[in-house]
């Protein structure tokens, strides 16, 4: 497959699989009072700091806000990049347990097996060790019974999606140590064997960007959340 088919490829994907779906579940969902656990004091604080007072409106930016600008796209982003590889062709689906992807990277023509990770922070640092662990387990299991003959370290990689090797935190440079941590432009070549695919593909999703229909949509939903807060019994105003 050409760069260019692949680049509409994903880019469909994400306006089919990610951004779509994020628009219709903000107005079916998010705007409904019953999808959210309350904490009333909370909620009232930063309702004041929203709205500079206590009001159905302030609530419903407390609550609608952070759901539909962080925690909704981060996780429907991580959970459907996944498929992403595996419906294009782009990679397999792993057999091993804790692994995400494998493929044959462009660079050095090797077998790669791969957890994925969207951004140079999005991992804790109680999370390394059994990370590791994972691989190095995993590993000796093969050499014990020769079922994946010639592997080492480098073959089980963490793969992620965005920024730049200088931004990763120090709990991928920890990984980095026993396994590679690759990032970025340089994940996108390894996987496609497009050496500029991620700078293409970052303008190409921009373009998409600019021609989503949002208009009114994101103050939609949060107007009708508002409205049934103001007619609930949990609420005081």
């Amino acid at each position: 497959m050409k760069e260019k088919e692949l680049i509409e490829d994903v880019v469909n994907f994400f306006e089919k699989n990610i951004f779509m779906p994020h628009i219709e579940t903000s107005l079916k969902k998010h705007s409904r009072l019953k999808a959210y656990n309350i904490n009333p004091i909370v909620v009232k604080y930063l309702s004041k700091v929203l709205d500079d007072k206590y009001s159905p409106e302030g609530v419903a930016k407390a609550l609608y806000y952070p759901r539909v600008l962080g925690t909704s796209i981060n996780t429907s982003f991580g959970t459907r990049i996944q498929d992403m590889f595996v419906e294009l062709g782009i990679a397999e689906g792993s057999l091993i347990k804790g692994m995400d992807i494998e493929f044959i990277d462009r660079v050095d023509n090797r077998k790669k097996w791969c957890q994925l990770k969207s951004g140079p922070n999005t991992i804790n640092s109680e999370d390394v060790a059994p990370l590791i662990r994972k691989f190095t387990d995993t590993i000796n299991l093969a050499r014990t019974n020769k079922a994946l003959k010639g592997i080492s370290n480098t073959d089980f990689i963490v793969g992620v999606l965005y920024g730049e090797e200088p931004e990763l935190s120090m709990h991928y440079k920890k990984i980095n140590e026993t396994h590679p941590v690759i990032i970025g432009e340089d994940f996108w070549y390894r996987i496609t064997g497009f050496e500029d695919f991620y700078k293409h593909l970052v303008v190409a999703l921009h373009k998409c960007i600019e021609s989503l229909n949002t208009k009114e949509f994101f103050q939609k939903g949060c107007d009708d959340l508002a409205c049934e807060i103001k007619n609930s019994p949990l609420f005081r105003f």
